[in-house]
Order: structure tokens, then sequence, then C-alpha cells
């Protein structure tokens, strides 16, 4: 599975309505740090250790992590890919979480975002050149980034 672009930093990107893919430049965008706890559980992820603090748990068996936020599974983080879910609530720590993960896990600029009151995943489908391309689709609960 890709890693992050290692800064600590997400990549900025533009989007259009209706999940058109568009390009963006590399740079910071306003989210810059990440929750201790969120620190703390992705490392454990990368360790392969079980994790508890408050209410995040990480449960990791045979290399397969699976995390919890308030009792309720959020992702499934294996060697190759990645699934979320809401785990029934849609909230801002629930997006947060998911959004620690994929800045983590996946390829930078990858995450969930709402809009309007719903949830939305933007998904990297390319590069030309320096220019990535994503696609915003909506969210969908057991949603795979491989």
């Amino acid at each position: 599975m890709a890693q992050g672009d290692g800064t600590g930093h997400r990549n900025g990107v533009s989007y259009r309505s209706g999940g058109e893919a568009t390009s963006t430049h590399l740079k910071t965008s306003s989210r810059t740090l990440m929750r201790k706890i969120e620190t703390q559980m992705c490392a454990a992820i990368q360790a392969n250790q079980d994790f508890k603090s408050g209410n995040t748990q990480v449960i990791t068996i045979e290399g397969v992590s699976f995390i919890y936020l308030h009792g309720n599974q959020i992702a499934t983080v294996d060697e190759d890919s990645m699934t979320i879910y809401d785990g029934g609530w849609q909230s801002n720590t629930t997006k947060s979480r998911l959004n620690a993960l994929c800045d983590e896990f996946c390829i930078a600029g990858e995450g969930v975002f709402q809009k309007n009151y719903k949830w939305f995943v933007r998904k990297f489908v390319g590069q030309f050149g320096d220019q990535k391309y994503f696609k915003n689709e909506e969210f969908e609960s057991g949603y795979v980034f491989a």
C-alpha cells in the first residue's frame, strides 16, 4: 500500500462537483497537525501492535489491524489495502480518524470530506507529470483504498 508523502501535511486539491477528476499542484493544506491519539493509533498499526486510548482502539490479528471508535469498527488495514467504514456515525471525530489513516496509509491527497452534510471519498486516479488527478465519489461504508 502506498505511503503518504511523509511530511505530515496533506496536498491541496481542487475538486469539481459531480466527482470529476481535476488536477492539483503539490501544496500544503490547512490539515497539518494530527491529533495525538491519531498519531498513536497510526504508530500502533505500523508496529502491528494493539492500542487503546480513550474512544479509539486498534486490534491487530496476524498483520491485519481493525480500528474502532466508540466500539464501532471504522477501518481495517492490511499490507495491501485499507477499508473504511463510518461505524454508523458520520461524525467529525470519525472523519478525523479516517483522514489520519488516509494520511498514513494512502496516497497523499486521498481522504474523506463532507459537503452539504454528505460524505465523499477523494480517490487518486492518476498522475501526469507533477499533476495528480483525483475523483470524488459518494462515501459508502466498506470503501476500499488499494
